[in-house]
């Protein structure tokens, strides 16, 4: 027999809130001594504290004034008639010999096999009722029988024999049951016997409940010295259930790991509990009967999707189903109201005493059970995917099948499991490589190239080998192996040019546009390439853009296009008509090429639509590596228009998600991002370190990143007071991209960035030079973007009256342009040369509409630099502050504020008179600036010096006509 007193080993913790149950018993015991009769049963599930309560009720004041008889029923003793008869008034006879009929009760075995109506049987009763009766002749008699759920049938039947005879005497019963054990025995003779005694009278029953958290820290607090931190109570709470037994199982175990009850502890929690939680399942079922077992093994194969199916895996009755659940639910082994186990070490432990063939052949009948149910595909595949085998004929119909429900809703690691478990079936299949390749582009591109790599090396017809190959070819840019594509790309084109000829049909064409498009996209993305795939689109006939394929080629020759940089126009009308269609073929390249282009035409809608609908498309088809890409160029587009908030969280965003993906660490924009928005916020040390942990591995080979690296690491130099280190960057840069042929006046204007430097260090001579080559350029490009910048440059570089004019160009272009930040740079530029010259109204006008504008744009460290000009030109100007309100809009900062102090959305609504569909996009808006997730958090962050939080009416003036 096993029996758990665990419960007793830490002072009177099983007793926390238990006072109202105890209140209760004593309020029966006065009542008894009154004549009143009185049953209490005490129920709950195991380690819950039953005993214990009923030991602090017999030991305290309530039963001073009374006889206790206290019996337990021990396990296995439901076979042995009247042995609880025995187990309570045996000690009455002590001393002494029992006579009669009292003997024949108290005579072990003596009543064997007779049912309660025989003879022999009343004749014990009436011999167990004098001896009671005889206790209640001289004080008032408390019978208390523990674990009654073992109790006899004919124990049971005297007990009811005893209280039908007793109305009136001070007599009170008290049983302890646990609530899961008399599941299992329901409709045995010993619970029906159960309930007709508790069915016939009044019962108090008492139901223990799990502690509550306060009472979790109290008995934390008698196991650690130290105070324990919140996290830790909670987490113990939540994994014990507030079961005692358990509690203290957990507890003593993390004192045996040397874990404290703070931080470290609750960090430890998960792992501890799931051992506790093991431990206990593994003991629980091994008292339990056979068929339990199969339930609950059923239950951990099936998991939460296959409940209803446990009966048929297990071969019971539904009734037994749910009684043993009952029984596991009421131990703590289930989720709380669910039906499935409640840790993966709980699962571990059920499933334990099978061996590989037995599990195994659990598995494949729940997956044939669920595939006879009609369930999806799937919840099938997940059961196959364990098995050492799945070359039953049924089985990779399954698994392909589930890896298509997969890649429909936008789940590739899914389907890449479901694919790999095939792919042991079949290792030769060329399309089991092939969509296994299509699910890791994703998430792991590197074992997507060595899969397609495979392919492309054996004998596939030419159509084929051309469709995989423009996969192998985004796979590699991924993988940061475009040179490998490069090479198989040019050797397909040939192959094709070759084995089909000059006359192709419209499909024969798509598939080699295809190509084409997929080896422009690679080969403008390698520093060593770009200048020769440039050459190459400029001989290539421009696609209509009719097809998936000739968007994509018009989009890559729109970037080649503009990267020589003449005027603007023949790119932008390729990248409109590229991103003009929905349908979005690898990885969105139409749609981030356009947007490259558009933005550098100072096509910031057009730019920006595309944007948003390649996040959509990457939020509908969990491409997550598409998705912080996308954010990522975003977020250099809206830091390019002056709107550092919105930049802000789109890079802090695309961060966040790279650092939580294996592959996060060779996604470099994101970062580079993040760091030129730091800058411009003032925290320049921050985006130095951000730029100093990317590693060059990932970065250098790239045009799109190295150059920006430099580029940002030069901006964030110059911001720490370095400008001989920025300038170095600066200069590098432009070596690079001269290097590269890309000569593009809007693309990373370094040579702005150089001769602005050059000026500050006094070398305005030096200065021309950059300030010269970016003038060709810009003039070239011809957006006021470009204009303006080459009038900053030149401004800086030239002395005098003629320097001023020609930063007062330089104001006027960019104030026409969508670039806040360098209209407000200018601007400041524009006020420090006036201020030189000793124009002191002027250069305060232009010096406050810098403090302005850098304000509006959320660039912190222009706004004080501007700031610190205008009070030395005698101005004066509110100190600026980063404020959590400086990153939002005017209508954000009114429902955000309205929101941290109280507010509902339909009262925010009705105060601002917009819609609560407008409030809930505007609090999505701040949550997502802020870098939070509910109102609590929002209060938090606005409860800083100089925020105020808006002012509800109790209820909104409401519009005239409004009910």
């Amino acid at each position: 027999m096993v029996r758990d007193r665990g419960v007793t080993s830490f002072s009177n913790s099983t007793l926390l809130g238990r006072a109202d149950e105890l209140k209760t018993l004593n309020h029966l015991a006065r009542e008894a001594r009154w004549g009143h009769t009185g049953l209490a049963v005490v129920t709950g599930p195991t380690g819950i504290g039953k005993s214990a309560l009923l030991r602090a009720f017999l030991d305290g004041g309530g039963c001073r004034q009374a006889t206790v008889l206290h019996g337990l029923c021990e396990e296995g003793a439901s076979g042995d008639p009247l042995s609880g008869g025995r187990g309570l008034l045996g000690p009455t006879v002590q001393g002494g010999s029992p006579e009669g009929d009292a003997l024949l009760a108290l005579t072990p075995g003596a009543l064997a096999g007779e049912p309660p109506h025989a003879l022999a049987v009343q004749r014990a009763f009436h011999g167990l009722y004098r001896l009671a009766a005889h206790e209640l002749t001289r004080r008032p008699l408390v019978l208390a029988l523990d674990d009654v759920h073992h109790c006899d049938e004919l124990s049971l039947r005297w007990l009811d024999f005893l209280l039908r005879r007793a109305d009136g005497l001070p007599l009170l019963i008290v049983l302890t049951q646990q609530a899961e054990a008399t599941a299992l025995v329901r409709g045995a003779p010993a619970h029906r016997a159960l309930a007709d005694l508790t069915a016939g009278r009044r019962t108090t029953t008492l139901r223990l409940r799990p502690l509550a958290e306060t009472d979790v820290a109290e008995v934390v607090r008698q196991f650690f010295p130290a105070p324990a931190t919140p996290a830790f109570v909670t987490r113990a709470c939540s994994v014990t259930g507030g079961n005692p037994l358990l509690l203290g199982r957990l507890l003593r175990a993390l004192r045996a790991e040397g874990a404290g009850s703070g931080v470290s502890g609750a960090d430890l929690m998960a792992e501890i509990g799931g051992r506790v939680l093991a431990s206990w399942a593994r003991e629980l079922l091994g008292r339990l009967p056979s068929w339990a077992g199969d339930v609950a093994r059923a239950v951990a194969v099936l998991g939460e999707q296959g409940t209803d199916h446990v009966g048929a895996l297990a071969a019971v009755p539904a009734d037994v189903v749910e009684d043993v659940l009952t029984v596991l639910r009421e131990a703590g082994l289930l989720t709380s109201g669910g039906r499935h186990l409640a840790d993966g070490a709980v699962r571990a432990a059920v499933l334990a005493p099978l061996d590989g063939q037995a599990l195994s052949g659990l598995r494949t009948r729940a997956a044939l059970l669920l595939s006879d149910a009609g369930r999806p595909a799937e919840e099938i595949a997940d059961h196959l995917l364990p098995l050492p085998s799945n070359s039953a004929p049924w089985m990779p119909g399954i698994l392909l099948e589930a890896a298509a429900l997969a890649e429909a809703r936008g789940a590739p690691e899914a389907a890449a499991r479901y694919l790999y478990g095939l792919w042991e079936v079949d290792p030769e299949s060329v399309e089991v490589r092939v969509r296994l390749a299509r699910a890791l582009a994703e998430t792991d591109p590197s074992e997507a190239v060595g899969l397609l790599r495979g392919v492309l090396q054996s004998g596939v017809d030419i159509r084929t080998r051309a469709r995989i190959a423009a996969q192998f070819g985004t796979a590699c840019l991924a993988a940061r192996e475009s040179s490998t594509a490069l090479g198989v790309l040019e050797g397909v084109l040939k192959a094709l040019d070759a084995e089909l000829g000059p006359h192709l049909s419209p499909a024969d064409r798509e598939l080699r546009t295809l190509v084409e498009s997929v080896l422009l996209i690679v080969g403008s993305h390698d520093r060593g390439t770009i200048a020769a795939m440039r050459k190459r689109a400029a001989t290539m006939t421009v696609p209509e853009g009719d097809t998936p394929a000739q968007r994509q080629k018009l989009a890559s020759m729109a970037v080649l296009t503009a990267l020589d940089g003449q005027a603007p126009e023949s790119a932008v009308k390729y990248a409109l008509r590229a991103a003009r269609s929905p349908q979005l073929p690898l990885r969105g390249w139409p749609l981030i090429n356009s947007a490259f282009v558009l933005d550098l035409a100072d096509r910031t809608e057009d730019a920006l639509d595309a944007l948003d609908r390649l996040l959509r498309h990457a939020r509908e088809n969990s491409a997550v590596s598409t998705y912080s890409l996308a954010l990522a160029i975003r977020a250099l587009h809206r830091h390019g228009l002056g709107a550092l908030p919105d930049a802000l969280a789109d890079a802090r965003r695309a961060v966040q998600i790279c650092g939580a993906e294996r592959w996060g660490e060779r996604v470099v924009l994101p970062r580079l991002a993040l760091a030129g928005v730091m800058v411009d916020r003032g925290e320049a040390a921050g985006a130095e370190k951000l730029l100093t942990g990317t590693a060059p591995v990932w970065r250098d080979q790239y045009v799109w990143t190295y150059h920006r690296y430099l580029m940002a690491h030069g901006r964030c130099r110059h911001a720490l007071g370095d400008p001989e280190g920025a300038l170095a960057l600066f200069r590098e840069c432009g070596r690079s991209l001269e290097e590269a042929e890309v000569r593009h006046a809007a693309y990373l204007p370094w040579w702005a960035e150089a001769a602005c430097v050059l000026a500050e260090l006094g070398r305005a001579e030096e200065a021309q030079e950059p300030a010269a080559h970016g003038t060709r350029l810009a003039r070239q490009w011809g957006t006021p973007r470009v204009l303006g910048l080459a009038a900053l440059a030149r401004g800086v570089a030239t002395p005098g009256e003629e320097g001023v004019e020609l930063l007062g160009e330089a104001v006027r272009e960019l104030s026409a342009s969508p670039a806040r930040i360098e209209h407000a740079r200018a601007e400041l530029v524009l006020g420090q040369a006036l201020l030189a010259a000793g124009d002191l109204r002027a250069a305060r006008e232009h010096l406050r509409a810098a403090a302005d504008l850098a304000q509006r744009c959320g660039a912190l460290a222009l706004g004080q630099s501007a700031r610190g000009a205008l009070l030395a030109a005698g101005g004066r100007m509110r100190r600026m502050t980063a404020s959590p309100l400086d990153l939002l809009t005017s209508m954000e900062r009114k429902v955000a504020g309205l929101a941290a102090g109280g507010a509902k959305n339909r009262s925010i609504a009705q105060s601002l008179y917009v819609t609560v569909r407008t409030v809930e996009t505007h609090l999505t808006s701040v949550y997502r600036k802020l870098d939070i997730s509910d109102r609590a958090q929002l209060a938090v962050v606005l409860r800083s010096p100089g925020v105020c939080a808006e002012r509800v009416p109790r209820e909104a003036p409401r519009r005239r006509g409004q009910r």
